[in-house]
């Protein structure tokens, strides 16, 4: 069994993300950007004052799909010049972007790093040329960031490891000592530990008191799909195909679970997953994906930027918790995810996350709802 991984969070006080949000500029609108390019108009007409980089287009589509546009809106609509870079998954790029960044002007940098290490650097010297950071979804460990904007990430995990539970209760395999492996993301990303801590937090007393089998676990490098497929495919070889249960840390990872199991001519297990992308909704509305946490990107956007702006302005920021980086108590504002299914997915319409067009197309029309 691997290590638990320790609880960074302390004195976390979770409050309902509407009222934090009472005050945040929103806006809504996108940005016909290239990926690593700039996003403003007036970032190009002169310094910049805030910058935000993004680490990839891999492990997630949220970052260009949700993120660039609800950040691009919320500045804009603020007036403040931004420029928002995506490092494309290489550690050396978003360093050259963020120094990019302060040569440019930036006052405020929301940092979601590729790993801490690089995230450490950039916010080091961010510090040194008299610029604040904030952590944006990851936290930087040992950083010097200001603030921390993010969900709550172990109460993510926790909703995965309970979506691997309720699944299983629904194949009527609860009771027959399951064996369940976990997927996890990257071993870089202090999100992935955090998710992992979560759903160990379910999973773990089920496997110590004999309810559940613990299968393989194992995690996926910069939460790279096509490394989770052959991981998993050797999860498969490894139990000669007995896997029952699967806790996913994401819908890439999902994925890349379902297209095993159809490889190997499996039926559909329970697969948990996260970020409600338009494929992962589509697998659970075909049965082969349980569950996936829904993180309201436009909600974490908006705050992410009122945090930036009320730095840049010199006025009070309001949070509602500490999380530890490993030096200190970080001062963070944690929402709250939600649990997606069969059930309620018609959430992410009505909240705008996603488009029915979106999801209810092709083979995967006849499964939505009228």
């Amino acid at each position: 069994m691997r290590k638990r991984f320790g609880r960074p969070i302390t004195g976390v006080l979770v409050v309902a993300a509407a009222a934090l949000l009472a005050t945040v500029a929103a806006g809504c609108g996108g940005s016909s950007s290239s990926s690593s390019g700039t996003t403003s108009a007036t970032a190009a007409a002169g310094k910049i004052r805030v910058c935000v980089l993004l680490p990839d287009t891999t492990s997630s589509v949220r970052y260009e799909l949700f993120d660039r546009p609800y950040l691009t809106a919320a500045f804009n609509a603020a007036g403040i010049s931004n420029d928002i870079l995506n490092a494309q998954g290489d550690q050396n790029t978003q360093k050259s972007q963020a120094d990019q960044c302060l040569t440019n002007g930036a006052k405020v940098i929301l940092v979601d790093a590729l790993n801490s290490g690089v995230g450490a650097a950039i916010e080091t010297e961010a510090a040194n040329m008299g610029a604040k950071t904030i952590d944006y979804d990851r936290l930087v460990l040992h950083g010097k960031s200001s603030y921390y904007v993010s969900f709550n990430n172990v109460s993510v995990g926790k909703l995965q490891g309970q979506g691997v539970v309720a699944g299983l209760k629904a194949d009527g395999k609860y009771s027959k000592k399951p064996v369940v492996a976990e997927l996890n993301g990257s071993p870089t990303d202090n999100n992935a530990k955090l998710f992992k801590q979560g759903y160990d937090s379910i999973l773990d007393p089920l496997y110590a008191n004999g309810t559940f089998v613990k299968g393989p676990d194992q995690s996926v490098p910069d939460w790279n799909n096509q490394k989770a497929l052959t991981i998993f495919e050797q999860m498969l070889a490894s139990t000669n195909n007995k896997i029952d249960a699967v806790a996913a840390a994401n819908d890439g990872l999902a994925g890349a679970v379902v297209s095993a199991l159809k490889n190997h001519g499996l039926k559909p297990i329970p697969v948990s997953g996260q970020d409600a992308t338009p494929q992962g909704v589509q697998n659970i509305l075909s049965g082969w994906q349980t569950m996936t946490v829904y993180k309201a990107v436009k909600t974490e956007a908006d705050t992410a930027a009122k945090v930036a702006i009320d730095v840049l302005k010199g006025q009070k920021v309001s949070t509602n918790g500490m999380t530890n980086n490993g030096n200190r108590n970080v001062p963070s504002v944690l929402l709250t995810p939600v649990s997606i299914t069969k059930k309620n997915y018609t959430l992410l319409f009505a909240d705008d996350f996603l488009k029915k067009s979106q999801v209810c197309i092709g083979q995967y029309k006849k499964y939505c709802s009228p």
